[in-house]
């Protein structure tokens, strides 16, 4: 006898995997949200060693604001600033479902198109007040 029924042509499926099953916007923007945490720990350490080099000397801190202007700097610390202001919102977010708020699928949806679009929105408008008041600028 064998060990696999005579129906079974196929091999049985294997559980989905991310190249098969889509991810739904709510599993995402929490995957986001734990991720632009953990870049804001990171961010908050390049924040103390500029202001150590404010307190060291001159030259370092002068040294250290050149490479935050560069154009690499420049990627990182928008990117950093999308973060806060990302984990901001969701933040807001989920102290509105802390008051049991929200829960209908419908508003989740909603609210996952709305942080992702007002972060995008407050980390413009930051930009483009900062932009004018580089010193490379």
């Amino acid at each position: 006898m064998s060990d696999t029924p005579a129906k079974m042509s196929r091999p049985r499926p294997l559980s989905p995997h991310l190249q098969i099953y889509r991810l739904p916007l709510a599993a995402i923007t929490s995957i986001t949200h734990r991720a632009t945490g953990v870049a804001l720990s990171v961010g908050a350490v390049v924040l103390v060693a500029w202001l150590y080099a404010a307190a060291n000397s001159a030259e370092c801190f002068a040294q250290f604001q050149s490479i935050l202007v560069s154009p690499l700097g420049l990627f990182c610390m928008a990117g950093w600033s999308l973060a806060l202001f990302y984990h901001l919102c969701a933040g807001v977010r989920h102290l509105v479902w802390d008051a049991g708020v929200g829960y209908k699928k419908e508003t989740t949806n909603t609210t996952n198109i709305l942080v992702i679009i007002s972060a995008l929105i407050l980390t413009g408008a930051a930009w483009a007040c900062a932009l004018p008041k580089l010193p490379m600028l």
